[in-house]
């Protein structure tokens, strides 16, 4: 017989895709903001390398 009510999991299951979507988000910014500090440093140790000469 079929299961008569919601259906099975739907919920949980959006719930889910929600909060991983939400955690590899978080982290794909992680990674661009740590690029973009990395990138400043460089540049800043460039800068201060060349200036002396």
């Amino acid at each position: 017989m079929a299961k008569k009510g919601r259906e099975k999991n739907t919920l949980n299951k959006a719930k889910h895709t929600k909060l991983m979507a939400r955690k590899i988000n978080k982290k794909k910014k992680e990674e661009a903001l740590r690029k973009e500090r990395l990138k400043a440093i460089i540049k800043k140790a460039h800068e201060t390398s060349e200036s002396p000469e």
